[in-house]
Formats: structure tokens, sequence, C-alpha cells
């Protein structure tokens, strides 16, 4: 967690656990089991506590027909009544009603899992940033296909809106 990092109030809080699906996750990451059972953790840590849980799913292109590669991990599939948002660009905010959803909530802090840290995590948290948003990305349930740029996103970019570790964000949300 980074210094200036403010507590989370969970009553204003989601947690946006972005493209876990099949191939993206098993193609992108070079721990696919470790990232997963991250985002579980954090899934199972946010659903005990009434934290709101937002599934976004990339559609269109190779991801357009249903197919196992194209289904959401086992492990972090969406719970009853859980949304799940279907996206057609990196971010989930350009093409989805996202925004207006979150707003609705209350929500004011975002809490970010996804795979890829450079592709829907990077975009998420710039337009969420733009929007007003607080956001948290929780690193190790993140994932690239360069471990390099990886890092690079969460120990130099990142830092300076805010990151925690699975551990750190379940602490938080005790």
């Amino acid at each position: 967690m980074t210094t200036e990092q403010q507590p989370i109030d969970l009553a204003k809080t989601a947690i946006l656990i972005m493209d876990f699906q099949n191939d993206i996750v098993n193609n992108v990451a070079e721990d696919p089991a470790a990232v997963v059972a991250n985002a579980a953790r954090v899934l199972g840590g946010a659903r005990s506590r009434g934290v709101p849980v937002i599934h976004v799913m990339h559609r269109g292109g190779r991801f357009a027909e249903h197919s196992p590669g194209v289904e959401i991990c086992a492990g972090v599939q969406p719970a009853a009544g859980e949304p799940v948002v279907s996206k057609t660009k990196a971010g989930p905010f350009s093409t989805t009603g996202l925004d207006v959803s979150l707003r609705e909530m209350g929500v004011d802090t975002l809490a970010l899992m996804g795979v890829a840290t450079s592709g829907c995590v990077l975009s998420a948290s710039r337009w969420a940033a733009d929007l007003g948003y607080r956001v948290v990305v929780i690193t190790d349930a993140c994932a690239d296909r360069d471990p390099e740029v990886h890092r690079v996103l969460t120990e130099k970019i990142y830092v300076r809106q805010g990151v925690m570790t699975t551990d750190e964000i379940l602490v938080a949300m005790s």
C-alpha cells in the first residue's frame, strides 16, 4: 500500500474484475493459477463483507462466439446477482454504461483486478481517475504478457493512485 493511501470506505467501494476469461488469462499470465487464486481470494473477501463485485468480459472479435476460451475462469465466476458487463474495447468505460451504474450504486472507489495490466487495467484506471473515482490496483490479482511491463506499471505508475496486494486489500476490507 502506498504511504499516502487513505482507508477504504467499503460502503462506497466496488471490485472490478476484468477479462478473467480462460483464453486471456492462460495466454497472458505468467502464472495463471496464481493470479486466478489471488482474484478468488479478493472476491471471497468482498462477498463476505457485502462489497459489490462487477465482472467485465471482453466480447467481440475472437471473443464474439461463446466457447470455453471466452468463458470466465473457474474460481472467479460471477455469484448470483453479480453483474457482468460486456465491453468491446480494452477498457470497461467507453463501450458500456458502467459509470452510470457505479454512480447509481454510490461508488466512489474502484479496486481493480484484470488481465492484462497494460490493457484493461491501464485503461480502466486512467478513465476512472478522469471520472473522479479513487482507484486501487490489486497488483498480484493482475497479470500481463510482459512481466517487465507489469512491474513498471505496478511499481512506478499505479502507485500514484493506489496499489495493494491481495493480502493488503483483504486486511483493508476487514
